[in-house]
């Protein structure tokens, strides 16, 4: 989809609760369109597999199809794929071409612990889905959630290497689901907003509120994600059975009041500052919305907080 600045700044001034209202009623209409197709797929397989980029708004989007599949009476559990990373091995981790942990690599999950445990909830047996202690860098040996798919149930997993062939290979019934925010903005000039910008913006905003991150911390990340995400996500779309944008038209009128202060204070020597030189400009010309219109159960809620959903 693309948006025209003008016409998006325009109804941002005259009608800011009507352009909220309809983009919201467009994104609740994908996830019925999400619903229907997990509801027609459970009854050749429970499982849920739902990936996409960085910011992409999954979590947001795994609630928001949980509470639909519910008002069709299907009761559904979303599990974190993070919680299947392995305990940290400096030694043997990959690593990125600067020598960091590359955290956006497949190789740091247990993918054959993943694909076991799609195979015993497909049958109807139990699992112990682990827990992954990020401070400590570890898998719990002691914490884990009991989980056993009964009559009605689906298992959403959720993360980003979820479209990866290690896994959908293996489990070929699975409904499989790719999410991000993927429509532009145009300007009269020509310029563009890319949807990797909204993106970022997202995470930036979502870091400072949640993670207590400067824009400089998020950006010298960027990098990496960005290679993660054309090496190890992006390869993959075509294994999703259905894409669903989670772009909001009101988005950038809402966050670049909150992201403009933290990208300021980036200077000319740190990480990704080109980046955000190209994309201040456009960013400063969106016609600001107040984030009281923001509706608590918005998926904006994942990144500017205040929301119903527990993150």
């Amino acid at each position: 989809m693309r948006i025209d600045i003008q016409e998006l700044n325009e109804r941002a001034r005259q009608d800011p609760a009507g352009l909220i209202a309809e983009a919201d009623y467009k994104y609740s209409k994908r996830i019925e369109a999400a619903a229907d197709a997990i509801s027609e797929n459970m009854r050749r397989c429970p499982i849920v597999l739902l990936s996409g980029p960085s910011g992409a708004g999954k979590t947001t989007t795994a609630k928001r199809i949980e509470d639909e599949l519910e008002r069709r009476g299907i009761n559904s559990h979303t599990i974190s794929m993070d919680n299947y990373f392995n305990t940290l091995d400096l030694r043997t981790c990959p690593r990125t071409p600067e020598g960091e942990v590359d955290y956006e690599s497949p190789k740091l999950m247990d993918m054959d612990l993943m694909n076991e445990h799609f195979e015993l909830l497909s049958r109807g047996e139990e699992i112990r889905v682990p827990y992954f202690m990020f401070t400590r860098q570890k898998r719990s040996a002691s914490q884990f959630t009991p989980l056993r798919l009964r009559e009605n149930e689906v298992a959403i997993f959720e993360g980003i290497h979820a479209l990866n062939d290690i896994i959908t290979d293996k489990n070929p019934g699975a409904f499989t689901l790719y999410i991000s925010a993927s429509s532009e903005t145009v300007f009269p000039d020509g310029r563009v907003f890319k949807p990797e910008w909204n993106r970022l913006v997202r995470r930036v905003v979502r870091d400072n509120n949640f993670r207590g991150a400067d824009a400089e911390y998020t950006l010298a990340l960027w990098a990496n994600v960005m290679r993660g995400e054309r090496e190890h996500i992006t390869p993959f779309i075509g294994k999703a059975k259905l894409i669903l944008d989670s772009f909001l038209e009101y988005e950038m009128p809402v966050l670049a009041q909150f992201a403009l202060p933290l990208l300021r204070e980036l200077t000319r020597d740190k990480p990704g500052y080109e980046e955000v030189r190209e994309l201040m400009p456009l960013l400063e010309l969106y016609e600001s919305i107040d984030p009281a219109f923001v509706p608590l159960d918005s998926l904006l809620r994942e990144f500017i907080g205040g929301g119903i959903y527990k993150y």
